[in-house]
């Protein structure tokens, strides 16, 4: 049995200067495993992928494809690899559908009833120019072209941007489909819950270094619940924020138009004693949310300067 990851970096810097790039990235990704890269824009996850499609060579370090240097072996990576772009580039003046036969022929593919049966799931209309096609019209084009020939591998940068509600449910289904199948996905994101419900592991990239690899039932965990409390006044709000266990939540992140009645906040305990703590001080008003994942981001951002040692500068 081939125990050798599929896709695979080690070590891999791109140093653009002035702290832009990626550096040291170190992580693999086995047969089968649909495995996320999360981090807001600007974080390394674009140049991260195009080292792996090898548009472009790392400093320094390596990365593999089904064990072939992906700068050497560029194009013969990008035949058998399904691609998704963060930045989708289409000729204007080609149909969706001719674009999509025109891809079909380089990757040698006899057989489009995979290609048609996409185009029908996501409700794409080919005929129209790509210059002329809505965003989300493209990214039904490219999500297509990348799953299209069957790939036993496939790289994607921001799948959903520019997708609706219902087709976002449907691109999900699709990697669900794709992972019984053996397929083997790295997925670029910055919305949590695609990738919650799609990945079985994730890496957090920051400021071009990567400061965790999680599994994504204990990435959910370290998700708080947030909750905004409106009591009787300032002092009721002052009050319960001295209470043991009951934390304000003073990130960057917190959302805007708190009244001075109101705070945001975390409770550690379990749910029966957090509310008897709010109803102990008259509360009039209570919404819980998840933490969203710029919260989450900015949580390791904070580990990371407490951990200066582990995750570098």
């Amino acid at each position: 049995m081939d125990t050798k990851p599929v896709i695979e970096i080690q070590h891999a810097t791109k140093d653009y200067g002035n702290g832009k790039g990626v550096f040291d990235l170190s992580f693999s990704v086995p047969k089968g495993e649909v495995f996320g890269y999360l981090g807001p824009n600007g974080a390394g996850k674009t140049t991260t992928i195009r080292q792996l499609m090898g548009f472009i060579r790392p400093d320094q370090g390596i990365c593999r494809i089904m064990g072939k240097d992906c700068f050497q072996k560029a194009q013969e990576i990008q035949k058998k690899a399904g691609y998704l772009a963060g930045e989708l580039a289409f000729p204007e003046d080609m149909t969706g559908r001719g674009f999509l036969k025109f891809m079909a022929d380089l990757k040698g593919m006899e057989d489009h009833s995979y290609m048609e049966e996409l185009m029908e799931r996501f409700e794409l209309d080919p005929k129209g120019k790509m210059g002329k096609m809505s965003k989300g019209m493209k990214q039904k084009v490219g999500i297509v072209n990348a799953f299209m020939h069957h790939p036993e591998v496939v790289v994607l940068d921001e799948p959903t941007s520019g997708l609706d509600p219902l087709m976002q449910n449907t691109f999900v289904e699709l990697i669900l489909e794709q992972k019984q199948k053996g397929t083997t996905i790295l997925m670029s994101s910055h919305i949590f819950e695609e990738v919650e419900k799609t990945c079985d592991r994730t890496a957090i990239i920051r400021s071009g270094r990567i400061v965790a690899v999680e599994d994504m039932k204990g990435l959910a965990r370290k998700r708080k619940k947030i909750y905004r409390v409106t009591l009787q006044g300032r002092e009721a709000v002052e009050g319960l924020l001295r209470e043991p266990g009951v934390q304000a939540w003073r990130q960057k992140g917190m959302a805007e138009g708190v009244l001075p009645n109101q705070a945001e906040l975390t409770v550690t305990g379990n749910l029966p004693d957090v509310l008897q703590k709010f109803a102990a001080y008259g509360i009039q008003d209570l919404e819980v949310r998840p933490q969203s994942l710029e919260e989450l981001f900015l949580q390791y951002y904070e580990d990371g300067r407490q951990e200066k040692g582990r995750w570098g500068k």
